[in-house]
């Protein structure tokens, strides 16, 4: 049952995204009927998963060597709920966001192939694998960015494109060099290197690191961070959601794979490679967070934060704690329901007031209430405010950084981390304060429509889980930290 259940999850998104792919304009409700069911099938596929034990699945071999198979473990299930729960929300806002433009089932077909590319990725058997399913995720989630086909897109989704394809060329480096000193490529908790790394430690770290560089191009780490900020502001609202949310994701769990489950800690702890990964991912949490803070276009923004926010995930892997690992697994989960809320907010001051700048949004609340509190407690979460479900995480990733044995970067890291809070609270709040208490003399906006419930639920929906999942955090910080013990 758990493999064909398995089997489920990576064919029906691509079996209803092929049947979206031939549907013509015409059959606009039909299209939406496809999308919705195939999104909410599949996250109760990914529920059940959720229960049942580990499964595997071979599925061919290039070589005798090269493998291709799928398996599961605790950091799939993660993943897997990430992506099943991230994607659902803003398909059902996208069935009106799309409503009135172009290509609409061509949209939503591309939405559920990069959702199976993802699923794929997190039921990865080995590093050939993962690899495949990541250049993947890349192909099928550009056209999200290319979708309204206008100048600034074609050049965004581009920039998108030769990013990604640059880090797959570090990572393919990491691989073809890592495949002479592993016993497998295979995932395995604590490493698979072999007796002859040792004698080559400087290849593997130096070729480590760049591998990790170019994994990194995904969830927007420095150098190759550029892309975020400028395929969120032409992507639809959805995409964006999902690309910020979800899919920038892959990087992490790439990341993830390759130095918990291929190398291993032990070879790598304590090393310049591990100072240098550190140093990189706080320097984008900073750099990330002052770009945000100075940014007035607001998806523009929200861009830049994701640069940050999903930096904070990997400050947690590349401190190499118990703690700090748990404190980015839950990072996460808090991330995506969050992120996916707050662009899916982006999209409706766009649809339903013309907004595009945070600047113009002075008096929001008073047309948009139930939108702009979501807003504000998605905001909250995200600063790190408890009992908002960003608080835990980051209380995990400083306590965890504590715990490293690196002089100076031990205290360093909670340091930046509280300085990045602040900026959060400095880039997020004034859109709250602007928009409830615009002063006397402002003139109230013409337009005052929240939209149409399936636009402002899943907003407020997700809104409220962010906050739940914190409050209620006792479950799921029980679940990453006996992930983390396992990894390090």
């Amino acid at each position: 049952m758990n493999q064909i259940v398995m089997a489920a999850l990576l064919l029906l998104p691509i079996a209803a995204g092929t049947a979206l792919a031939f549907m013509k304009r015409a059959e606009k409700r039909a299209a939406d009927a496809v999308f919705i069911a195939a999104l909410a099938v599949e996250a109760a596929l990914c529920l059940w998963y959720l229960f049942l034990p580990d499964a595997s699945i071979p599925l061919f071999s290039m070589t005798d060597t090269l493998k291709v198979g799928l398996r599961t473990d605790g950091v799939s299930r993660i993943f897997l709920s990430v992506g099943a729960f991230g994607f659902l929300p803003a398909g059902i806002y996208a069935t009106r966001y799309m409503a009135h433009g172009e290509r609409q089932s061509s949209f939503y077909a591309f939405m559920l192939f990069s959702l199976a590319a993802l699923v794929g990725m997190d039921c990865s058997e080995n590093l050939i694998t993962m690899y495949l399913f990541f250049e993947m995720a890349t192909l099928l989630s550009m056209p999200l960015v290319l979708h309204d086909r206008t100048e600034e897109s074609v050049r965004a989704a581009l920039k998108y494109l030769f990013y990604s394809i640059a880090g797959a060329f570090l990572a393919l480096l990491a691989i073809f060099t890592l495949s002479r000193f592993t016993a497998t490529l295979s995932f395995a908790p604590q490493g698979t290197l072999n007796a002859d790394a040792e004698a080559h430690r400087t290849l593997i770290e130096v070729t480590v690191f760049l591998g990790v560089i170019g994994f990194g191009a995904k969830a927007g780490m420095y150098p190759l961070h550029g892309w975020l900020p400028s395929a969120h502001p032409v992507a639809p609202a959805p995409a964006s959601a999902v690309l910020s949310g979800v899919i920038a994701k892959a990087g992490v769990l790439a990341i993830l794979r390759l130095v918990f489950y291929i190398v291993g800690t032990s070879f790598l702890r304590g090393t310049w490679v591990q100072i240098a990964w550190i140093s990189l991912a706080l320097l984008t949490v900073f750099v990330g967070s002052m770009m945000a803070y100075r940014e007035d276009v607001f998806k523009k923004r929200l861009a830049y934060s994701s640069v940050s926010q999903i930096s904070y995930i990997l400050v947690g892997l590349f401190c190499m704690t118990a703690q700090s690992v748990s404190g980015g697994l839950l990072h996460v989960l808090f991330h995506a329901c969050i992120k996916v809320c707050l662009f899916l907010v982006a999209g409706s001051f766009i649809t339903q007031l013309g907004k595009t700048r945070v600047s113009e949004l002075r008096g929001v609340g008073k047309a948009m209430p139930v939108t702009l509190w979501a807003f504000t407690v998605a905001s909250l979460g995200l600063i790190g405010i408890p009992p908002a479900a960003g608080f835990v995480s980051k209380w995990y990733l400083a306590l965890g950084a504590l715990d490293t044995a690196i002089p100076f970067l031990n205290w360093f890291v909670p340091v930046i981390l509280l300085v990045s809070a602040l900026l959060t609270a400095g880039y997020l709040l004034p859109v709250t304060v602007s928009g409830f208490f615009p002063g006397k003399d402002f003139p109230a906006l013409e337009r005052t429509d929240e939209g149409t419930p399936v636009m402002w639920l899943p907003i407020a929906i997700l809104a409220a889980i962010s906050l739940l999942i914190g409050v209620f955090a006792g479950p799921l910080t029980n679940w990453t930290a006996a992930l983390a013990a396992a990894l390090v």
